[in-house]
């Protein structure tokens, strides 16, 4: 275990997943540039490279997550499962630190981790809670239960999330609310409610709104400290291998003239949402750049499952690789600039 720093002794609880690994060791980065010493509690599921990081002390905790729970479309389900499975071992681990160095100024949990603060209660410990996206998503939750349209829509409306979009989830939500989704919300919110603060990965002047309804309605105070890759640009955690041969082919296309559509690292779809999903593209009549990570498609190792004639009918208008260098890709000036799209496929894991 590295000595402590002279700031103190920091300890991080990652979620194992992309777009959580990366903001957590950005976030880490910066706390050790102003002096503190770093641990890094993960699960055994994509455990970082520790030789990537040398300065943070890495420990691996069991996560006990099954093949079928991580390919199945259940991602409430998914991340109760993680924080159940990983609750007492967190504890064991952080009463190890505690008894090793005697003491850890405080912990901070991915939100999607809201097993950590009721240990961090139980410790006596200060816990503050990461938002790995925007604080936009926070008033996302907290009006979950709240199906009343107009409600719904007036909490959380604001200049990057219209009342037309908003229908649209307000009705997706509705459709399904599974047991599993509103035990979720509900253990979600208990943490964020509980913590002694609330980090962001956001710009204030970018959610001035959203970020004022946030203070409202959280005990906790809320920074704004992102985006976390300005603060710490040279972290690499890609989960999977990054292909460039987008950029090139990028570097090929007219400014924002590009439709760049990517799934992420978690979430799969089956054969009729990856063919509407191909036609709406070729309707479209502009480039567009498409991750399709294998496996993403139940019942395919990649595109195979592509519609009949799809590949023909787009020709070079198309780019389609299994990931890319996302950085790269949102920056590249052939991207275009958009609000963010909601692709909607008839279930709430978009919480």
């Amino acid at each position: 275990m590295e000595k402590q720093g002279k700031s103190g002794h920091l300890v991080l609880v990652m979620v194992p997943f992309q777009g959580h690994i990366t903001p957590m060791l950005q976030l880490a980065t910066t706390l050790h540039s102003k002096g503190f010493s770093i641990t890094i509690v993960h699960p055994e599921l994509n455990s970082p490279n520790p030789s990537q990081h040398p300065e943070f002390t890495f420990v691996s905790i069991p996560d006990k997550l099954t093949k079928s729970q991580l390919s199945d479309k259940d991602a409430a389900g998914l991340m109760q499962s993680l924080n159940k499975n990983c609750k007492a071992p967190l504890q064991r681990c952080l009463e190890k630190i505690l008894h090793s160095q005697g003491h850890i100024a405080a912990i901070i949990y991915d939100t999607l981790m809201f097993c950590a603060q009721a240990i961090a209660d139980d410790l006596r410990l200060p816990a503050m809670t990461l938002r790995t996206s925007s604080a936009t998503t926070l008033l996302l939750y907290y009006v979950f239960p709240e199906l009343d349209e107009r409600d719904f829509i007036s909490k959380i409306e604001s200049p990057g999330l219209q009342a037309l979009q908003l229908q649209h989830f307000r009705a997706l939500l509705s459709q399904n609310p599974t047991e599993a989704m509103v035990e979720f919300r509900a253990t979600f919110m208990k943490a964020v409610m509980s913590s002694s603060a609330i980090i962001v990965n956001s710009v204030y002047f970018l959610e001035q709104e959203a970020i004022s309804k946030v203070k409202k309605l959280f005990p906790a105070p809320i920074f704004t400290i992102g985006p976390l890759h300005k603060l710490a640009p040279t972290i690499c955690s890609s989960l999977l291998t990054e292909d460039y041969k987008c950029i090139s082919w990028l570097n090929k296309q007219a400014p924002e003239s590009v439709i760049y559509v990517s799934f992420g690292s978690m979430a799969s779809i089956d054969k009729q949402e990856l063919t509407e999903a191909a036609w709406g593209l070729a309707n479209s009549e502009r480039p567009f750049l498409w991750v399709v990570r294998p496996g993403m498609v139940h019942g395919s190792e990649w595109i195979e499952l592509f519609p009949n004639g799809f590949q023909e009918s787009v020709g070079q208008r198309a780019c389609i690789v299994p990931w890319t260098p996302q950085r790269e890709v949102l920056a590249h000036a052939a991207v275009v600039d958009l609000e963010p799209l909601w692709l909607e496929f008839n279930r709430g894991e978009y919480l």
